[in-house]
């Protein structure tokens, strides 16, 4: 996807509960919502993994391994605007008490890869230190930006 999913289902929410923030951002969706969200778009839709994020890291920072010139360089390419297409928008997040933070700041973004019992790993464009970062620890009842991806394997 080039865009950010914005497919309204239960937990899953507008920034600050403005409709313009959809309609610019997509919507935040908890990491259960994220999943459901990506199975509506038809067969073969899925959150995408942890390790398809990390090569699309390393396909857009130039590099073989993770370093801090990758991570940059990935943010200034799969950014809006940026060479790869890609696109991605800083639509910030909120936690689980239902609080909104980091809009124009950070763009997470989900993946399918479970870090433990209560928390998966995620994305976070930086804008800050203009970098792509991997982190584990996002509490499933957080809400992030979802983008999907087609599982090549259900076009054949």
């Amino acid at each position: 996807m080039t865009a950010n999913l914005d497919v309204n289902i239960p937990n899953s929410y507008c920034y600050e509960n403005v409709k313009e923030n959809c309609e610019q951002c997509g919507r935040l969706y908890t990491w259960e919502a994220a999943k459901e969200g990506c199975k509506l778009l038809g067969e073969g839709w899925q959150l995408p993994t942890g390790v398809g994020w990390q090569r699309l890291t390393m396909l857009y920072g130039g590099a073989a391994q993770d370093s801090n010139e990758t991570r940059k360089e990935a943010y200034k390419n799969l950014m809006n605007g940026g060479a790869s297409g890609f696109n991605a928008l800083l639509g910030g997040g909120r936690d689980p008490g239902g609080q909104y933070a980091r809009l124009d700041a950070h763009g997470f973004y989900w993946t399918v890869t479970e870090g433990d019992s209560s928390t998966a790993w995620f994305y976070n464009f930086a804008k800050g230190s203009q970098a792509l970062y991997q982190q584990d620890g996002g509490e499933l009842l957080r809400a992030f930006s979802v983008r999907c991806v087609k599982n090549i394997d259900s076009l054949r």
